[in-house]
């Protein structure tokens, strides 16, 4: 059994912990060296668990200790530089990150265990805070494995954590190294889907990913639907926010505007498969619906609109010979499905349900792609006419 606590060593450490949030700047190294040896004796305690599963039991004062050492260091580094150098210059983060993975590696879920868990990564957090040379000692000693192990725990918080250690790691040259993890990245996408409400997931879409269309293209090709369909939100978001585009923001948003209209003019007829019940959610035939939704707001865009009028095949897809405007009103006659004319636009405007809006979207992005361009509207006057359009919006509603 483990040996007990002793208790000036706990309440040490807890007074040093309390204590550093008022004299950041005093704190001795001598201070942060005596955490790290307490930190690297506790350590000792649960390698012999992750051997023995029997041990875990006897971990409660080990995993105290820790927990407190974290978070002398924790607070010692909150906006302190002179802290963080020091603190990095003893190699406690090779030793924190280590003893992280190894808290993985335990696969328990103890709250003592989680707590030091957590502790561990907000340390990471404060210590590559602001830093760079922090930053990148964290990079070196966490990437991949640790973002690999913790970005899809189970428990909240520490996804949120290790959310927030990646977001503030990450760089314009290690986006390159995640192209070469895509695992992590589509964790991150995933992180966002299980906790919309999370921050750091969201902001490491869309302030690191989304500037990287190399990255986004990549990760396209390897996500779910589910995931893709995450993703365009996200890209619809940043389209439709209250900040709009940078000058900077223009040529990768050029880059995943061609993304996204090679893949809708590739994939556009896989809607289709909703007029068939068995296929009534079909996750593929939904991230096609979503292509549509962010090609709409790609075309509001005055910087991208021109590019995707002269997109090839983007127009002519939806007017051409065998086109989708065409087929889906075919289908909606053959037989009673979503797109059949039982559904319509109300007047004020809501979409009555998710066929009727693909093809209210589809309309805007003809109209979009027509705008000032008279090429486009010989086109549609052409292949198209306006003959479907009054089929599926009488006169009486308001589009």
């Amino acid at each position: 059994p483990a040996r007990p606590l002793p208790p000036p060593l706990l309440s040490s450490l807890h007074y040093l912990c309390f204590s550093l949030c008022f004299f950041l700047e005093t704190a001795p190294r001598t201070i942060f060296q005596r955490v790290l040896d307490i930190l690297k004796k506790s350590s000792h305690a649960v390698e012999l668990a992750c051997r023995d599963p029997a041990q875990v039991e006897h971990l409660a004062s080990s995993l105290q200790l820790i927990t407190e050492c974290f978070r002398c260091l924790r607070n010692a580094c909150i906006e302190c530089s002179v802290n963080q150098n020091s603190i990095r210059n003893l190699d406690t983060i090779g030793v924190a990150v280590d003893l992280i993975l190894l808290f993985r590696e335990l696969r328990v879920e103890q709250e003592s265990l989680l707590t030091a868990f957590r502790c561990g990564l907000q340390f990471l957090g404060n210590i590559a805070s602001r830093n760079e040379d922090s930053q990148s000692i964290v990079w070196v000693h966490a990437f991949p494995e640790l973002f690999l192990s913790c970005l899809n725990h189970p428990d909240k918080k520490i996804v949120a954590y290790s959310s927030m250690i990646l977001f503030t790691s990450l760089n314009s040259e290690r986006m390159k190294e995640l192209e070469e993890n895509l695992n992590i990245a589509i964790d991150v996408i995933e992180a966002h889907q299980k906790q919309p409400e999370s921050e750091w997931p969201f902001l490491i879409i869309t302030d690191h990913f989304l500037k990287s269309p190399e990255l986004v293209k990549v990760m396209y090709a390897k996500m779910s639907n589910q995931e893709r369909v995450t993703l365009l939100d996200l890209i619809i978001a940043k389209l439709v926010g209250d900040e709009p585009l940078t000058k900077d923001d223009i040529p990768v948003f050029l880059s995943h505007a061609e993304l996204i209209a090679s893949t809708f003019v590739d994939q556009c007829k896989m809607v289709l498969k909703l007029t068939s019940e068995q296929h009534a959610d079909d996750e593929e035939a939904l991230a096609t619906i979503r292509l549509l939704d962010v090609l709409c707001e790609m075309t509001a865009n005055t910087d991208l609109l021109s590019y995707l009028q002269v997109f090839p095949g983007l127009l002519e897809r939806e007017i051409g010979e065998g086109n989708l405007l065409r087929l889906i009103h075919v289908a909606g006659n053959d037989t009673a499905n979503i797109f059949s004319s039982s559904g319509r636009i109300r007047a004020e405007g809501d979409i009555s349900n998710m066929a009727e809006g693909f093809k209210s979207h589809l309309i805007r992005l003809i109209g979009n792609l027509c705008y000032k361009n008279k090429d486009n509207q010989d086109k549609v006057r052409l292949f198209l006419g306006m003959f479907h359009i009054y089929i599926w919006f009488p006169l009486e509603y308001d589009i």
